[in-house]
């Protein structure tokens, strides 16, 4: 499974008065389904509704659905980066409306401050599944898992800024409900057999793993 991320730019920012400060908001489309996106990419209305739905039952409803500020290097979120809380994810047509309240985190913190200050941000979904090539764009297959609805960035106009990082292109595994990284779980496979000196496995290793980056 591949960790795939898109960006979206119209975001709303709400602000409420709350005692003697203020309750931030954001709100707009976290996801959009069958069109081709900037990233090539297509998302079936059946798979994502599908992915929506147990996402706001698992996460959401149980008030888990956390979000993180920037681009986060894998599938599975950071609490010490946590931001927001996705409070909301409703389809309207072929997009899904979402909205989030920024949490009195520090990062959360951060954000305030830069709505504060006029920055524009926008968001961008993460989730893990397979593509599969057709009529010269990535159709997201069956398997497609939603991780976050929305990560806070600041940069979501750059289509090729991210989301052909590093992380993106590797492969991401399921082994006893963690998220693993298959690269580390075979270097492990690796050291494990001692089939040669440990030093010179290390070394091996260590040059596969520049040659991917």
């Amino acid at each position: 499974m591949k960790l795939i991320s898109e960006t979206m730019e119209d975001i709303e920012y709400v602000t409420e008065a709350a005692g003697a400060g203020k309750n931030y908001k954001i709100k707009g489309t976290f996801l959009q389904a069958d069109v081709k996106n900037r990233n090539g990419r297509i998302y079936p209305m059946e798979i994502l509704a599908k992915e929506v739905t147990r996402y706001n039952k698992e996460f959401i409803q149980k008030k888990r659905a956390f979000g993180e500020l920037g681009h986060p290097d894998g599938p599975t979120v950071n609490l010490e980066r946590v931001s927001h809380m996705i409070t909301d994810l409703y389809p309207d047509g072929k997009n899904f409306v979402g909205e989030a309240k920024i949490m009195d985190t520090p990062y959360g913190k951060i954000v305030k401050n830069l709505i504060d200050e006029g920055a524009k941000l926008g968001v961008s979904s993460r989730g893990m599944g397979s593509l599969e090539p057709k009529n010269g764009a990535q159709v997201v297959k069956t398997d497609f898992y939603l991780a976050t609805a929305a990560d806070i960035v600041a940069d979501p106009s750059a289509p090729g800024a991210f989301v052909e990082g590093i992380m993106e292109g590797k492969e991401w595994v399921w082994d006893n409900g963690i998220v693993k990284e298959v690269e580390i779980a075979k270097y492990r496979k690796e050291l494990d057999q001692k089939n040669k000196d440990r030093a010179e496995q290390k070394a091996e290793i260590f040059a596969d793993f520049l040659s991917k980056l």
